[in-house]
């Protein structure tokens, strides 16, 4: 059973009422006390009055004024009421001093040995009791509009990590068929030409079945095991692919163990083999990946060979990149860099994706 709900609620109360406990003692205790004289009991029955209307002000002012009014953009309703509210109680606690005859038996106090009657002044704004509610009435504004931000704030957040699992989950539903509807094409075409390499390829294939199917469940995976599955894709594009297409790999061979995003380099590597190689010219793959410090490095270089017009893949170009890219600004908003140069002299698709692992 969670008991944290409970224990938060008491600790709330707790708090509230230790800061009363202070605010009173140093508004209504603190200083009376500190007047060396006797005092009438009549003025501790007008200071719990006072305070009782202090407390009632603030929790009403911030769980019903506030909300329905100043909330609800009735501003000049909302100043009206509290105004109102505060002048309320002013004449309200100035009958009670008066019923009971507070002024006199106040004077009596501090002045026993005055033999002149006492008179009581005529006034009609008691300047004190209005600073003071109008300072409970400030702090529970300020109160209820910071626990309205925090609220706004945690509801904000809790959609935004719904609306970011939502579309993770879509992006890799893409990516994924989007992957296996290549590689089975090159497997297939492979069995034209060597069962034993198709053996082989189904082989691999398989292992990085395995990653896809129980790796991909997770939000995360480690950064070796990411490494293992780009090196098996490699090597099973190598088994297709021609003579006159070289693949020159610069792969850390041990990484320290951190997480990263599953799926999320593959990408970049498959559109080195889909859009950077040619059976009719040389063509040259660079994959370069590494860890220096805690920002993980991808670079990638392959030419660029126009793509045939009638083939499936020139009508899903860029499906992948295009998930991989609304992922990394989901997963990795202020924690990557990517470049991505398709407009050189040299004719060549350069990314250099960066990733803060850390």
């Amino acid at each position: 059973m969670n008991k944290s709900p409970f224990l938060h609620k008491n600790i709330s109360i707790l708090i509230h009422i230790l800061v009363w406990a202070l605010m009173g003692a140093f508004l209504f205790l603190l200083g009376p006390l500190s007047w060396k004289t006797t005092l009438p009991e009549e003025f501790w029955w007008r200071q719990i009055i006072f305070m009782l209307a202090l407390v009632c002000l603030f929790y009403f002012n911030k769980d019903y004024l506030v909300p329905k009014l100043l909330f609800n953009k009735k501003l000049s309703f909302f100043i009206i009421t509290s105004v109102g509210l505060c002048l309320l109680i002013m004449f309200v606690i100035e009958y009670f001093e008066n019923s009971i005859h507070l002024p006199e038996l106040m004077h009596k106090a501090f002045h026993p040995d005055d033999e002149k009657p006492f008179v009581q002044k005529d006034e009609f704004i008691n300047v004190f009791i209005l600073l003071v509610l109008f300072l409970g009435l400030g702090i529970s504004t300020s109160v209820a509009a910071v626990q309205k931000w925090q609220t706004d704030e945690a509801l904000r957040r809790q959609l935004d990590q719904q609306r970011i699992n939502s579309e993770l989950s879509y992006l890799k539903a893409q990516i994924n068929p989007h992957f296996f509807f290549n590689t089975l094409n090159n497997i297939y075409s492979l069995t034209n030409i060597d069962v034993e390499r198709a053996r082989i390829a189904l082989h691999k294939l398989s292992r990085m079945m395995r990653y896809v199917l129980y790796e991909t469940e997770k939000d995360q995976t480690l950064l070796s095991k990411e490494i293992g599955f780009i090196k098996d894709f490699i090597e099973l594009m190598r088994l297709r692919i021609s003579d006159k297409v070289q693949v020159q790999l610069d792969i850390q061979e041990k990484v320290e163990d951190r997480v990263i995003a599953p799926m999320l380099l593959l990408p970049f590597v498959e559109n080195c083999f889909k859009h950077g190689i040619s059976s009719k010219q040389e063509s040259i793959i660079n994959i370069a990946i590494k860890v220096v410090e805690n920002t993980l490095i991808l670079e990638t270089t392959n030419k660029i060979i126009p793509t045939n017009p009638n083939s499936p893949e020139s009508h899903h170009k860029g499906i992948g990149m295009t998930n991989t890219q609304r992922r990394l600004s989901l997963l990795y908003a202020q924690r990557h860099t990517l470049q991505i140069d398709s407009e050189n002299p040299e004719k060549e698709y350069r990314v250099i994706l960066k990733i803060n692992l850390a």
